[in-house]
């Protein structure tokens, strides 16, 4: 389907920038700012937002990096969990590294890495260490003493006077993190804590992108934001505080909205005055909705990516890392807005993909799996696995055959090539099947290109992929699923297993 631009990237970026000076003007001398979701690679915003930059958080710290330090915050637990990070699929303490390293691409530095609620967690110590011998300074800050209900122990030495201040020298802070529990906001009032304890009048906002405030609580935008968090049972809601302060209806979410009575407490005690902000609405610094430009093209997308949340979300609960009712949740909020799984275009195309797989191969008690891609052009190319090849594989060689205009019984893999690779995984690499999965399928077309000019100009259409819909009937192997990752896919799969074996699913 070709993409419908609904974001203006410029206006956000001159909307939310005005706005974080603006917040940063109203403290005397220092700001911590606090950054909810991804400073980078933010692809849920740019699947929601069609035309959304997924790095236009940076395009703004560029703008703004002479004034600002910028902290990173990581939580022990996740360490030790080796909490992964969906979208590339790596842990997130990899995803902390790779953060840093993309920072300084950008010619930004970290001042620190600071690991949060760390209580001696053997893997957290490790990456101490692994970082502090690399030359990043890193602090441990503890669980605050009296959180959340004693302030008086939580705003004292023995609570936030008891994690090492961190030394910054910009008026402005900027406090991220992967994911969210990372300790953020803990980080940014220890620091105000040390603050005004030694005479600097610093203050604290959240820089926000979901939920968007002045969006409807149902609107689709908001519904896939709280799709995106339903695995840690985060919902939206009206914030109370700011229609009671002002008499207008704002979306907010849970968390929050729960921990603003005590924040402002907290607020209140560390800076000895009314705090400013009389709702949590007042402390994000959020203009997402300022940059949409095209509402009709925005709801069509943020439908599409609730419905690639159920389909995540039932795959994870069949490998055991979500539950049910995160599934039924998700479920919940495409009935209230009218969706359908099979809204997704390429879901009955893959379908039926794996129907005629079975249909020529009755008799064989195999797993049929079926794919689909759709182009920029909307058209729906499909592909099923065979015993030479997985349905990824075939998918995408069909996809870059038709996008090339070669017919399709011409060969992009020679079959003896085809052979070797088989030969070599079954013989001395003592796999059960030769069927080639996408990464090992994109090796042997890359040989190929050497001297079949076809299988080159083919493959120089692999990068047209990226941004594509992808669904399959069963969920993809690690090759398949590593293979489609690099070429950039929404990929959606359903709670199948691709294989009978326990050990190899």
């Amino acid at each position: 389907m070709a993409l419908k631009i609904g974001f203006d990237n410029d206006k956000y970026l001159a909307e939310q920038t005005s706005a974080i000076i603006e917040r940063a003007a109203q403290c005397d001398s220092k700001l911590y700012l606090e950054f909810g979701g991804k400073l980078l690679y933010d692809y849920h915003a740019a699947r929601v937002l069609p035309g959304f930059d997924p790095n236009v958080k940076m395009r703004l710290l560029q703008q703004i990096k002479d004034q600002a330090d910028i902290l990173l915050c990581i939580h022990a637990g996740d360490i030790e969990r080796r909490k992964i990070r969906g979208d590339f699929g790596i842990t997130y303490d990899v995803d902390a590294l790779k953060l840093i390293d993309d920072l300084r691409e950008w010619g930004i530095g970290v001042s620190a890495v600071v690991i949060t609620r760390f209580e001696g967690q053997g893997a957290a110590r490790v990456f101490k260490s692994r970082l502090e011998h690399r030359g990043v300074t890193v602090y441990t800050h503890r669980s605050t003493r009296g959180y959340p209900t004693d302030v008086d122990v939580i705003v004292s030495d023995e609570g936030y006077g008891a994690n090492d201040y961190i030394e910054t020298s910009k008026p402005l802070v900027i406090v991220t993190g992967p994911g969210p529990g990372s300790g953020k906001m803990a980080t940014c009032l220890s620091q105000m804590y040390h603050d005004h304890k030694h005479g600097t009048h610093a203050g604290y906002a959240k820089f926000e992108t979901f939920p968007i405030w002045n969006l409807p609580l149902n609107h689709p935008v908001n519904a896939a934001y709280e799709a995106a968090t339903a695995d840690i049972g985060d919902f939206n809601m009206i914030d109370p505080f700011h229609l009671d302060a002002y008499g207008r209806t704002a979306t907010n979410y849970n968390r929050d909205v729960e921990a603003f009575p005590v924040l402002r407490r907290i607020l209140q005690r560390i800076t000895g005055s009314r705090s400013v902000y009389a709702s949590p609405t007042d402390m994000g610094v959020n203009r997402a909705g300022y940059g949409i430009i095209d509402p009709e093209a925005v709801r069509d997308a943020a439908a599409q990516e609730i419905i690639r949340r159920f389909y995540r979300y039932g795959c994870e609960y069949v490998m055991g890392t979500v539950s049910k009712d995160t599934v039924q949740r998700v479920q919940l909020l495409m009935e209230n807005l009218g969706i359908k799984d099979t809204d997704r275009r390429v879901v009955e195309p893959a379908r039926w993909a794996a129907h005629e797989g079975r249909a020529r191969n009755k008799g064989n008690s195999g797993v049929f799996v079926g794919a689909a891609l759709e182009l920029a052009d909307s058209s729906i190319i499909t592909g099923k696995n065979s015993p030479l090849m997985h349905a990824a594989s075939s998918l995408v060689l069909n996809a870059i055959k038709h996008m090339a205009g070669i017919p399709d019984a011409i060969h992009l893999i020679a079959p003896n090539i085809i052979e070797a690779v088989g030969s070599m995984k079954t013989t001395l690499l003592g796999a059960r099947s030769v069927s080639l999965d996408l990464e090992e399928t994109l090796l042997a077309l890359s040989i190929c290109a050497a001297t079949n000019p076809s299988a080159q100009v083919a493959m120089e259409r692999l990068t047209d992929l990226r941004g594509a819909e992808v669904h399959m009937t069963h969920m993809p192997t690690p090759g398949d699923e590593a293979g489609l990752r690099r070429l950039g896919v929404h990929l959606t799969s359903e709670p199948n297993f691709a294989t009978k074996s326990l050990f190899e699913a």
